[in-house]
């Protein structure tokens, strides 16, 4: 059951930086969306000028939402690669050049000094399933198929990001299939290396297809395109080859897809569930589903909502509030 508060509560905001685009979001204290927006950017641009323009973004959502900064009790940020989750700072972005070592704070402190918690991309998706799948299951594996390749682990009820916050790379871990191909993390054999959203889109592009990102290549397989199809099928198939060993390692009770890849869900899952059934062990499949992430598209920005809220309204910030 979720929590109400009345409009004098505050809000947390919550922004999913991806390589392409970001999602931003202003919440109420419940979860609740009051004005959510995409917004586009530059293939490459670092955090020196993406992070300003995210807060400036931020500052206009909360004015549309008829809210000022001193309203904002915490800031929810996701972004591609590990974090160090308690200084607020990047640790590697492979996928985003400039984007390693890098304070994430001080910019959004140009719009107030709430709290900011920063978490990797898939592990912000994970925690989307506080109010989805996470309320019938305890132990799941949030895989994000995309332009690149990861996992977040919900073990016990609890988010796993192990020793160095590099929990879930899974997407660099090699596989037969990948023998040989040069990944774009700079090593070879990766699974991204075949079944990442830009290897495929690199595979079309080689035999003469105008396609840009991974979200045309999908359009192009919803549609019935019979390239585009074989490749996110098969897309499927050879990350279920390394998410197999993941199956008997965790054990987990189901497998969450989400990302890019995901809107077009049946193909790719029926490529998933095909290797990943053949190469994890029948005990740990048993009662294995395999499921849509349950906010779809919105994952990122519920999830870094979430990652603030658990920090809002825990048993000690509430008692702050309570008696200052």
């Amino acid at each position: 059951m979720r929590l109400r508060f009345n409009n004098d509560a505050g809000v947390v905001l919550a922004a999913a930086i991806g390589r392409t685009r970001t999602q931003l979001a202003v919440c109420d204290l419940s979860g609740r969306d009051l004005v959510t927006v995409w917004a586009e950017q530059e293939t490459g641009i670092g955090p020196a000028e993406l992070m300003p323009r995210v807060a400036d973004q931020l500052r206009r959502l909360l004015e549309k939402a008829e809210r000022s900064p001193d309203d904002v009790r915490a800031f929810g940020l996701s972004i591609p690669g590990t974090v160090d989750v308690e200084t607020g700072r990047s640790v590697a972005s492979p996928v985003m050049p400039g984007w390693d070592g890098v304070d994430l704070t001080p910019a959004l402190h140009q719009l107030t000094e709430a709290p900011v918690y920063v978490e990797n991309d898939v592990n912000a998706m994970a925690l989307s399933e506080r109010h989805g799948h996470l309320e019938e299951f305890n132990d799941l594996l949030m895989v994000k198929a995309s332009t690149g390749l990861g996992a977040g682990i919900i073990t016990g009820g609890r988010l796993l990001r192990g020793a160095v916050g590099a929990a879930g790379e899974i997407g660099h871990t090699k596989t037969p299939s990948a023998q040989g191909r040069t990944c774009r993390c700079g090593d070879t054999g990766c699974v991204e290396a075949v079944a990442g959203g830009w290897a495929l889109v690199q595979e079309l592009r080689g035999r003469g297809r105008d396609v840009e990102h991974v979200r045309a290549l999908v359009g192009l397989a919803i549609d019935g395109d019979p390239e585009a199809r074989h490749l996110v099928r098969e897309s499927g198939r050879r990350f279920g080859e390394v998410l197999g060993g993941a199956v008997n390692l965790l054990n987990p009770e189901a497998i969450v897809v989400g990302g890019d890849m995901a809107a077009a869900y049946d193909i790719f899952v029926a490529g998933l569930r095909e290797t990943v059934y053949a190469n994890a062990t029948a005990l740990a499949t048993r009662e294995l589903q395999i499921l849509p992430a349950t906010h779809g598209q919105r994952a990122g920005v519920v999830g870094c909502a979430s990652l603030a809220l658990e920090q809002v309204l825990s048993p000690a910030a509430v008692d702050r509030a309570v008696h200052g």
